[in-house]
């Protein structure tokens, strides 16, 4: 009882640790959430105009999912380090200390799909930079990328953690969804604009 509860706390916490606010505030650029669409992630770091704040956000909301993983693997065995990665996307996006609005997670499911099983975040992100390659918006990649994500899950991993992965990337998509209305619009703004 003790081992998933560790993992899901794990997790969380790493989790809601909130990056690209600390970043940008540090950085003094004000509060991210009172710009474009208000998220803590790199996009939205992005519009700051700041490449490298906006890269050190990516690099760092991954790697909370990746040392999710990797601390709930090595404490508790790689049966419960999963669930640590996925409480973690969880975690990013609705942040305790932030009122539970964080992020829409796709940095940190990266990262924590690369820890689970490493050809699942070269799938992932792949289909990230082929999306947002052909589309010039950063929310195809994203879509692109959890989409493929989940169908290389159940390729790759036991059937349980595929379908927790799938549940995740359902999540993560759902996250998108004003993106989604804005794409069929044909009004989403291209990366590095808007919101």
């Amino acid at each position: 009882m003790m081992q998933p509860l560790l993992a899901l706390l794990i997790g969380l916490a790493l989790g809601s640790i909130p990056f690209g606010l600390v970043l940008t505030k540090a950085a003094g650029l004000g509060d991210i959430r009172g710009i474009g669409s208000g998220n803590i992630g790199a996009t939205n770091v992005l519009r700051t105009g700041n490449k490298p704040l906006a890269f050190a956000t990516l690099v760092l909301d991954a790697g909370k999912g990746a040392a999710a993983v990797g601390i709930a693997g090595w404490l508790l065995g790689p049966v419960w380090a999963p669930m640590a990665g996925l409480a973690a996307v969880i975690s990013h996006m609705h942040p305790v200390w932030l009122g539970f609005k964080g992020g829409k997670g796709v940095a940190t499911a990266l990262g924590t799909f690369w820890a689970i099983a490493w050809p699942i975040g070269v799938v992932a992100c792949l289909a990230w930079l082929a999306g947002a390659a052909l589309s010039r918006r950063s929310s195809v990649g994203s879509l692109c990328s959890q989409a493929a994500a989940a169908v290389a899950g159940f390729v790759l991993l036991p059937q349980a953690v595929a379908c927790a992965l799938l549940a995740v990337t359902l999540y993560v998509g759902w996250r998108h969804k004003t993106n989604i209305e804005r794409l069929l619009a044909g009004t989403e703004p291209r990366i590095g604009q808007g919101k």
